[in-house]
């Protein structure tokens, strides 16, 4: 286990506190409004009916407590690692361990369902201004193709981008999140007058708990479990701390504030598309939106709608990509993994290696699997990590009570315990297969940590 003081030594000098509430608000919703909105839509709606809007509203409640979280152990042990490093910290290593393993899945596999959703985008996209790319290369073989190529080249392009050192500065990020809430903003403008109250009857077609129904998952939870993803994100927010003029007061604002707001502009975004078309029309579309518009006959919009989402998209993926790697480099240099990992390219300054394979990774995944599948185990493992999050608050505040903290979180007991909760009640929301595929990796993973990482780490070498 990690000495808090010792992680905390890990972070380099103090930033200096420039942000208010407005700052973060904004940070957030530009963080977390982009791919499950756009690429989710269609499955959520599929498994819930209109009753998707609750689902969104469910995983919106469950992410702002983990976001809370979150916040105070940020200011606690500021060094990357998120909930990997928060873990080895308060709980130790086989522990950190679980939760860093299962952090590839939510890294990885999140950039692969962004990049797959990305690449409905443009094939439909393609296919409004007349131009039919061939089946094979636009699906991967659960669907009729031999690979979905568009998802594999933005994957590695992404890639490549990290490994030059590339960046986004904050006038891009600034114009992303103004594309992507004006896209919204047109699509509700546009879908809103042919709203029919027809279409959410039943609202609720297949119940609010978890089942399996016609052979998939079905019910609100089922979708909630799913649309989580809408979600990832907001840790933009509890990372920020080390700069927030008032943490006490403005971090809770910030956070609470932009995950409401984001779970508001999710429920109006959704009530508007079920309420425009039936949900079986809109049923498991990989871009849903775009798919409301032109069945509404607005093809113009639709084509903006679609162009919006090609240009935003794959910031996300560079976002998460990025988050990805740090995650692979802090578990080597803890020697969790082979060194390798964890080496810099002293001219760009980024592990070009451990980059490079989590390119290759995510393009393989995105190239032939499923994008629902894809989405559920990536949740599945960002799901435990909140988990562990959710328990390192409340063990911390039990054992090390005379910690300074910056943030403080509101009944981090209550907070801790519907973390956990709300969590455990969506990883169990998932489909069984999800499930067994999770366990499945994380069995894998201990093997791997028993055979190599344990005798190998560099708190073992300090403890002999």
């Amino acid at each position: 286990m990690k000495r808090i003081d010792t992680a905390r030594s890990e972070a380099h000098n103090s930033l200096r506190p420039t942000l208010s509430w407005p700052h973060l608000v904004a940070l957030g919703v530009g963080a977390i409004v982009g791919t499950g909105i756009y690429t989710l839509t269609g499955v959520g709606a599929e498994r819930a009916g209109p009753a998707v809007i609750l689902a969104f509203a469910v995983a919106g409640i469950v992410c702002a407590c983990a976001a809370l979280a979150y916040s105070e152990l940020a200011t606690l042990i500021p060094t990357s690692g998120s909930a990997y490093t928060y873990t080895y910290s308060v709980l130790g290593e086989t522990l950190a361990w679980i939760v860093g393993w299962s952090l590839i899945l939510e890294y990885s596999l999140a950039c692969s369902t962004v990049a797959v959703g990305w690449a409905g985008h443009l094939v439909g996209w393609f296919q409004s201004a007349g131009v039919v790319l061939p089946h094979a290369i636009i699906a991967g073989p659960h669907d009729g193709g031999l690979v979905n190529l568009p998802a594999v080249l933005v994957s590695l392009a992404v890639a490549g981008l990290l490994m030059t050192g590339t960046r986004e500065s904050a006038t891009i990020n600034i114009i992303l999140v103004v594309i992507k809430l004006a896209a919204l903003s047109l699509f509700v403008a546009f879908a809103l007058p042919a709203f029919n109250a027809d279409n959410l009857h039943p609202f609720m077609p297949y119940g609010f708990v978890s089942h399996v129904e016609g052979g998939g998952t079905k019910g609100v939870m089922a979708a909630a479990a799913i649309v989580f993803f809408a979600f990832y994100g907001f840790d933009a927010v509890a990372t920020s701390a080390e700069e927030v003029k008032r943490p006490a007061r403005d971090l809770t604002i910030g956070i609470v504030g932009s995950m409401a707001l984001c779970t508001v502009i999710y429920m109006a975004v959704c009530l508007t598309a079920v309420g425009a078309i039936h949900f079986t029309t809109l049923a498991n579309s990989a871009e849903p939106l775009a798919l409301v518009l032109r069945t509404l006959g607005h093809p113009a919009a639709s084509h903006l709608i679609a162009l919006a989402a090609l240009v935003a998209l794959p910031s996300v993926i560079l976002v998460m990509m990025y988050g990805q790697s740090r995650v692979f480099f802090v578990m080597s240099r803890d020697g969790l993994l082979p060194a390798i990992m964890s080496r810099v390219n002293p001219r760009t300054g980024t592990p070009l290696f451990v980059t490079g394979l989590t390119g290759i990774f995510v393009a393989i995944v995105a190239g032939f699997f499923r994008l629902d599948e894809i989405a559920e185990l990536a949740n599945a493992g960002t799901l435990l990590a909140f988990i562990a999050v959710g328990a390192c608050l409340m063990v911390l505040r039990r054992t090390r009570p005379d910690l300074p903290r910056v943030f403080r979180c509101p009944a981090p007991y209550l907070v801790g315990t519907l973390t956990v909760l709300g969590c455990l009640y969506l990883m169990f929301s998932l489909p069984s297969m999800t499930l067994i595929r999770f366990v499945g990796w994380n069995l894998l993973g201990l093997v791997f940590y028993f055979a190599y990482s344990r005798g190998r780490s560099v708190a073992a070498a300090t403890a002999g």
